[in-house]
């Protein structure tokens, strides 16, 4: 055999071997760090998905708060108005596993559903309003409507919301500890995201279309009444921005005196508090 041949051959069996080297450490390297992220990405990724979100927190029951729930009240407040506010949850970035794209869309969409509203609190006494004050602003008669309609907005805003967030279905999964089962419960909750989130685009849309229809007619029937929509719509949805800022002084206060109880035995008031964040 010519010596030659034996060298090329031998390089030929090198250069797979390192090829293949190269491959397998490319592959370990993907499933180690995937979509090309460096290992302090990574790591931050870990420390988040491991820490308590604030909803993790905002949700625990009576004892693992006074373990885990180490707080101030300020950082309390803080948790309520990153999570409940419209304004802050959908601007601000914060890793609370919902998506920011349609969180900013909610945003859009609750302005929307104000406008509606208070277009459908317009009846013969309103019109009548508005002819009598030959189409100025009366911010006192309107103050009920105002009111009303933030309430009905906000109400249909949590209902809509329960499809569109994803946080609850991951935490959900995030505390699954069995590892058996772990694989089963994850296609089964990705499957009611997928299921929720499509719902969610497909009411919306048909709510949007059904909105502008309605907005459309109404303000080319009513032209007087337009300027008069908008103050109030705006107003509404100002008072709806505003008004969580003094709510949730309150939750706050129960809440710690619960917690800092000597005893520990103010389960009453800590479930008084879970109450009013709801709100």
């Amino acid at each position: 055999m010519n010596f030659n041949n034996i060298v090329s051959s031998k390089e030929a069996i090198f250069n797979k071997k390192n090829f293949s080297n190269k491959l397998k450490n490319k592959i370990i390297k993907k499933l180690i760090y995937p979509y090309n992220m460096k290992e302090n990405q990574m790591c931050e990724i870990f420390f988040k998905v491991n820490a308590n979100s604030d909803s993790e927190l905002n949700e625990l029951d009576y004892n693992s708060s006074v373990k885990t729930d180490k707080r101030t009240y300020f950082q309390y407040y803080l948790s309520l108005l990153r999570t409940k506010h419209l304004l802050i949850f959908s601007f601000l970035p914060s890793f609370d596993y919902n998506s920011q794209i349609i969180k900013i869309f909610l945003f859009f969409f609750e302005f929307a559903l104000s406008f509606i509203v208070n277009a459908l609190f317009f009846n013969d006494d309103t019109m009548h309003k508005i002819y009598e004050d030959k189409g100025s602003f009366d911010f006192i008669y309107n103050i009920p409507q105002i009111l009303f309609s933030s309430l009905i907005s906000g109400f249909t805003d949590s209902l809509i919301k329960e499809l569109a967030l994803t946080d609850s279905n991951l935490i959900s999964l995030k505390q699954k500890t069995e590892n058996n089962n772990i694989n089963i419960k994850k296609k089964k909750i990705l499957k009611v995201i997928k299921i929720k989130i499509a719902l969610f685009f497909i009411i919306t849309l048909l709510l949007l279309i059904a909105f502008w229809f309605y907005l459309a007619c109404f303000c080319a029937v009513y032209i007087n009444t337009q300027m008069p929509l908008i103050n109030d719509t705006l107003i509404s949805f100002c008072t709806s921005m505003i008004t969580p800022f003094l709510i949730y002084i309150l939750p706050g206060i129960f809440r710690l005196c619960a917690l800092k109880a000597k005893k520990k035995d103010k389960k009453f008031l800590f479930k008084f508090s879970k109450i009013l964040q709801w709100f």
